[in-house]
């Protein structure tokens, strides 16, 4: 090359969810990134050089939390509070040396009805519905009864 200088290989910035912004290859990742309200978090950062420094990470989702350094990256949990409301909230994270980035958190409510409609016609409908189960309950055995006897009369005739 020109000037007996080599190629200058720049590190990529890892992103942990598609929404994750960075700035000087610092980055941080939240799994999961969709919870219901009450749900813990991890936290997983990359500071570039700074990763064994403690940094943190703040949203109005959970508030702040310090992240720790561990395994070459900077680690920490959290749970989102039960009365949370549902939204897309930023995660922002701050690096003692000064690198900065960011993801989303999505908070839904999953939360399942206590009972199904009342759209009538099924088996806990009112009315008349003990009286037509004993009738139908009654022809079914009337039926067998006839069945059984016509089967009789056929092999005592035949023989």
């Amino acid at each position: 090359m020109p000037g007996g200088r080599g190629r200058v290989r720049r590190r990529r910035a890892r992103r942990g969810t598609p929404s994750a912004s960075a700035s000087a290859n610092a980055s941080i990742e939240v799994t999961p990134s969709t919870v219901e309200p009450g749900t813990r978090v991890d936290l997983r950062a990359d500071c570039a050089d700074g990763n064994n420094r403690q940094a943190s990470a703040e949203s109005d989702a959970f508030g702040r939390v310090v992240l720790r350094p561990g395994n070459g990256a900077l680690t920490g949990s959290v749970t989102v509070p039960g009365n949370k409301q549902p939204g897309t909230y930023q995660v922002n994270l701050t690096c003692q040396n000064g690198n900065n980035a960011s993801t989303n958190l999505i908070v839904v409510n999953m939360s399942k009805p206590s009972q199904g409609p009342a759209t009538g016609g099924g088996g806990t409908a009112g009315g008349m519905s003990g009286p037509l189960v004993i009738a139908g309950g009654a022809a079914i055995v009337a039926v067998g009864v006839l069945y059984l006897t016509a089967g009789r009369r056929r092999r005592t005739g035949a023989g």
